[in-house]
Parts: structure tokens; sequence; C-alpha cells
């Protein structure tokens, strides 16, 4: 029987949350994963989680900082199977409100970083390669104060299934996965009212586990006939709104 392939996974957001239960399922596959951070401790986080773990101290709204951190991946694996955009920024406030700052922000590492990264990375990325982004429940539906990320990340459903018919006769496959209520520091600032109203909403009763996320993120990732998918993993809460 011929032996498994071994992927090479750029991950970002990857020091917490969503985004290292990835490169832990990718790590624990025998895969080699870069982590995508922005804080310089990822460096010795990856060295915690092994020799096939690469720490990347990366600002991804930043153009320079990309090209840099994309070099010393390509350099360190040879190339790159798999990327993950999981970065994210939530800013929330109602219309009168928000201000310009935040929406910009918001908007620029959940939806242009993104794109800058796959636009960088395309000419290392061959037939048979993934690109799978993590998008929201509320990219969907609507939720009143969230009009940042609710954008961003409709926004990133869109790029995703127009970057799938661009990149497909290339081999290059494209999908969306949707978390819902996942406990993370992102999600740990929402007051425990809000908290119940959520999980009333969930047919299953409860949030999600960031190791549930990564096992869909990682099958996704390796689904050889899938692109342009819209993959929800909430428990059912998109199907209840």
């Amino acid at each position: 029987m011929k032996a498994e392939k071994r992927r090479r996974w750029i991950v970002t957001g990857a020091s917490r949350g969503i985004g290292l239960a990835v490169a832990k399922r990718a790590l624990a596959a025998g895969d080699r994963v870069a982590l995508f951070a922005r804080s310089p401790a990822v460096e010795s986080l990856a060295g915690e989680l092994g020799e096939n773990a690469l720490g990347v101290p990366v600002d991804v709204t930043d153009p320079v900082d990309i090209q840099q951190a994309l070099e010393k991946v390509t350099a360190t694996f040879g190339g790159v199977d798999v990327l993950v955009n999981n970065a994210g920024l939530h800013r929330g406030g109602l219309l009168e409100t928000l201000s310009d700052d935040d929406w910009d922000a918001v908007l620029n590492v959940n939806l242009s970083a993104p794109f800058r990264l796959i636009r960088a990375l395309r000419p290392n990325l061959s037939a048979g390669s993934a690109i799978v982004n993590v998008g929201a429940v509320v990219g969907f539906r609507g939720f009143a104060g969230d009009s940042p990320y609710g954008a961003s990340k409709a926004g990133l459903a869109g790029l995703t299934r127009i970057l799938a018919i661009e990149l497909a006769r290339h081999g290059i496959r494209v999908n969306l996965v949707v978390p819902g209520f996942v406990r993370t520091a992102m999600t740990a600032a929402v007051d425990e009212r809000a908290s119940e109203r959520i999980l009333k909403r969930i047919p299953m009763r409860r949030e999600g586990v960031e190791s549930e996320i990564a096992e869909v993120v990682f099958w996704v990732a390796g689904s050889s006939y899938m692109t342009g998918a819209v993959v929800p993993v909430d428990g059912g809460l998109s199907a209840n709104l």
C-alpha cells in the first residue's frame, strides 16, 4: 500500500482556539504545520508541539510580513499543501456608535488578510492543494451590533466561492467551514445572558468544542472533490434561525 503523503499546512491565528486545535489535529496525522500568529510566543509554542511544527510570528494585515513569513515556510517545508485562514478579529457596535477604525480593523483581518495570503501563496500551490477559510454563522444571519464581523464573514463566503471557481482549473480547492458558538478567547466576552439566549437556539443545546471544528477543517482539507462548499459545524444553529 502506498504511504500517505505528509501534507504541509499553514494555519493562521494558530496560537489559540480553533487555529491551535486545527494545528494539533494536522500534527497528530503526521503532517507538518506552520503556525502563524501575531505574538512571538508562537515560536515557543511550536517548540512544545514537536519537530513538525514551525512557529512564525506574522501580522497577517501586513503584506511585507506575509511575504517574509511565506518565504520562511516554503524554504523550511519545500512547499505548502493546505492554507487555513482562521485568524479573526471581533469588534462590535451599533451603526450609530461603531467607529471607522473598528470597521476597518475587522475587515482588514477577517477579509483582506485571507485574500492577500491566498494571492501571495498562489505561486506555491500545486494541483491537489486546499484552502480552507473559517467563516461564522453571523456571515449568513444578522445579529444587531455585529455589522463589521458579519460583513467580513459574509465577504469571506463570497470570496471562497469566487476563488473556488478561479482556482479549480489549477486543481486547487477552496472551501468555507462555518463554526457555530464555540467557547474561545474571542467569544469569552459574550455575557452569560447572551450565551444562554444563543444556547436556546442551538438544537443540540450546547456549545461546540474547538476539536470538533478542527476535525471538520481537517476533513474538508482532504476532500478531493469538494470546492466552493459552505460547511456548517454549528449544532444546527443556522438551521434554526
